[in-house]
């Protein structure tokens, strides 16, 4: 049976860990002593009914509220370091709406969310300013290659990210957190939402990230696809971590199916 006290093998080595995390809005305790941790070529599955704490979760872990407990980036205490500086240490995270630039073109948002990689200097700009429109060349290609990767057709790079189909805008909203040089990516109900197809692109891009050594924390209310691509699930309910194991683990513990399916008369 997993249990809420289970250590595993990567936690000396984890990219990402989070240790007794507690989030209180007054008097209201939305999330209480919880505490995991992702390797660099792992997916950590994170599920609950609706009001667990889940969200409250990847909250605390960027910083975004106040919080007690601590995180570590790659052994770096990183509990008080501002959430967009977060971001560019490679602590990255989607939400549960698309996230993008509704007045860009999709090729423009991708270029936007890996600007910071290839933008010149003010100097080079004023006084090269060939050497920048090569840097903005360049820029254009690996967001052309970025969105490849993420399985967005060449067809949808011109036009608006509202014109594109809904499962594209899924995609889309995790290539522009991805963007270049993410170590971890938390991701708030990708499948939010999908269906059919769409799901299975979005486990098999899900799958290529893990393959890059990304380590990939997934809050998700679809079960069949979180078991079938977790390589470890922590479950919440009210605020408390009840279990934490692998998929097969989690099927079979009570408390799990208490949560989801209420007590047996």
């Amino acid at each position: 049976m997993a249990s809420s006290g289970e250590t595993h093998r990567g936690d000396a080595a984890a990219v990402l860990r989070v240790e007794s995390l507690t989030v209180q809005y007054g008097a209201l305790v939305a999330l209480r002593d919880v505490s995991w941790s992702v390797d660099a070529d792992q997916i950590l599955g994170i599920i609950g009914p609706n009001g667990a704490g889940k969200s409250s979760c990847f909250a605390a872990v960027t910083n975004a509220v106040s919080h007690r407990g601590r995180v570590f980036l790659e052994d770096n205490d990183v509990s008080s370091v501002r959430t967009f500086d977060l971001a560019s240490r490679g602590l990255r995270r989607t939400f549960q709406q698309n996230s993008f630039f509704g007045e860009l073109t999709v090729l423009q948002n991708a270029a936007a969310a890996i600007v910071r990689d290839y933008s010149a200097n003010l100097a080079t700009s004023l006084f090269m300013p060939w050497r920048e429109m090569a840097t903005r060349r360049h820029a254009e290609l690996a967001a052309a290659q970025l969105l490849d990767f993420f399985g967005i057709a060449a067809q949808y790079h011109h036009q608006l990210p509202g014109d594109i189909p809904y499962g594209v805008q899924r995609l889309l909203s995790v290539a522009l957190a991805y963007g270049t040089g993410a170590k971890v990516l938390l991701l708030d109900e990708p499948a939010a939402g999908l269906s059919g197809g769409d799901m299975k692109k979005l486990a098999d891009v899900l799958i290529s990230l893990r393959k890059r050594k990304l380590a990939l924390v997934v809050i998700e209310h679809h079960m069949d696809l979180i078991m079938s691509i977790a390589d470890r699930i922590v479950m919440i309910d009210q605020g408390v971590m009840l279990a934490t194991g692998a998929p097969a683990e989690i099927q079979r513990d009570p408390l799990v199916r208490e949560a989801y399916l209420g007590r047996d008369e």
